[in-house]
């Protein structure tokens, strides 16, 4: 078992111990399919037979699999944890909460009071209605566009969850009936002729442009002032998929930092701090419209995640937390892309994206990505204490300087390791078990 100190500073690069993960996972293949709830957290993800498949506990930002072993995480259960695991205004409302009831046959003031709290700080929401994930809100925007403008097809540019309307553009989309496949098309980022060629072979038939707003490539050229000018002009909807960037990237997301007003937007993943909520916010006249447009479940007005989200979102107001993501997340991004340079390795690696957010991408010889150069990076880094499964580094406010310095240290020793199995030309013959495989596959 690796050495570590109390805070999981691990001194040697020995095999984990991962006894319990295993008979684990073990029995999770005979009963969940892929042994996950999400594909981006299941054992594929990560080298397999040298990772852990299973977590038990976090606290700040550190987390500790079955096992015991200590890491520093970067996923941060894919980007809801914004704040901290176990951060204590957060678990301290909610207990609260769980003391006084978690839903109830009427109502709640919390629905009430969140929702203020989204208008207070998301530039286009004048009225909110809540979900649980993010593929509710943006299932739910895209039913809303369509019941407004009268129009069926969707234009879409990102990932925007497992619901039929934008699934079935994926190679994921087995199940998904051709007929509605054929009314969502997928356009390019930063190409804005991508979208006009959409407007023009389906003249007043488009609904909405959802889209994610900025992912890890910059907008270029003015290309959001574009797309909300071509859905104003054209007389379609404009919808951004802000799942990712609010609370991360602003509290009012991308659209407050580059001041480009959608019609509807989606939030969810940070807003609670880990607790299931997302949102549809926008404006007025068109969010009225939920009173006609099905938009209801059971747990909608759970006041567990409401009281998570009223106390995140407190906090972040309170708190220099955008400033400290940005800080740390420059510094992990600059040092990252140093170090892959220092090591002669800067066509093959990576660090992109804006600093609260930020993926380690691998590329072989073709400029291609590359898994295997992906599993062995993270192969190097588990066994060092270090998680972050898909490459990426989503910061929260409780990563410390400390972790940064740590996580450098072990990229500097990865990088190390990548470097000399690609001059050896034996890559795959190191990893200790199967390689990392994606979630979407190339047709």
């Amino acid at each position: 078992m690796p050495v570590t100190s109390s805070r999981g500073r691990t001194k040697s690069s020995r095999p984990l111990q991962l006894k319990r993960s295993l008979s684990l996972k073990a029995k999770a293949e005979r009963l969940i399919p892929s042994c996950s709830q999400t594909f981006s957290k299941g054992p594929s993800q990560l080298v397999q037979g040298a990772s852990p498949v299973f977590l038990a506990r976090g606290q700040g930002s550190h987390v500790w699999d079955v096992d015991g072993n200590e890491y520093i995480d970067f996923p941060m259960a894919l980007g809801p944890i914004i704040l901290g695991y176990n951060y204590p205004a957060v678990t301290e409302a909610v207990i609260r909460q769980i003391r006084e009831g978690t839903t109830f046959s009427l109502p709640h003031p919390l629905e009430v009071e969140v929702a203020e709290l989204l208008a207070a700080c998301i530039p286009c929401a004048e009225m909110v209605r809540f979900g649980k994930n993010g593929s509710d809100a943006t299932a739910g925007a895209v039913r809303l566009a369509r019941a407004y403008t009268g129009r069926d097809l969707i234009a879409c540019c990102g990932y925007h969850g497992w619901q039929d309307w934008y699934i079935g553009t994926t190679s994921r989309s087995r199940g998904v009936p051709k007929a509605v496949r054929e009314l969502t098309t997928p356009f390019a980022y930063n190409n804005i002729e991508s979208l006009r060629r959409i407007f023009h072979e389906h003249p007043g038939q488009v609904a909405a442009v959802i889209m994610e707003p900025v992912g890890l490539e910059e907008p270029r050229d003015g290309f959001l002032q574009q797309v909300r000018a071509l859905t104003q002009r054209e007389g379609a909807l404009c919808i951004f998929d802000e799942v990712i960037t609010g609370f991360r990237m602003a509290l009012g997301g991308a659209q407050e930092y580059f001041g480009v007003l959608p019609d509807l937007a989606c939030f969810g993943k940070a807003m609670a701090n880990g607790y299931p909520l997302s949102a549809v916010v926008g404006r007025r006249e068109i969010m009225s419209l939920f009173d006609e447009v099905f938009f209801s479940f059971t747990f909608g007005g759970d006041t567990v995640a409401l009281a998570a989200a009223a106390a995140t979102i407190t906090e972040m107001r309170r708190k220099p937390v955008i400033e400290h993501l940005w800080r740390l997340g420059r510094v992990l991004k600059d040092g990252c892309n140093a170090l892959a340079k220092a090591f002669g390795l800067r066509d093959r690696a990576g660090c992109e994206g804006f600093p609260p957010r930020t993926v380690l991408q691998f590329r072989d010889d073709t400029g291609a990505e590359s898994l295997v150069l992906r599993s062995l990076f993270q192969q190097e880094c588990v066994e060092r204490g270090l998680l972050f499964s898909y490459g990426g580094h989503n910061i929260c406010y409780s990563h410390s300087e400390q972790d940064i310095e740590r996580t450098l240290e072990v990229y500097r020793a990865a990088f190390q390791v990548m470097a000399k199995a690609i001059a050896a030309g034996d890559v795959a013959a190191r990893l200790r078990g199967a390689p990392v495989q994606p979630v979407f596959r190339r047709a």
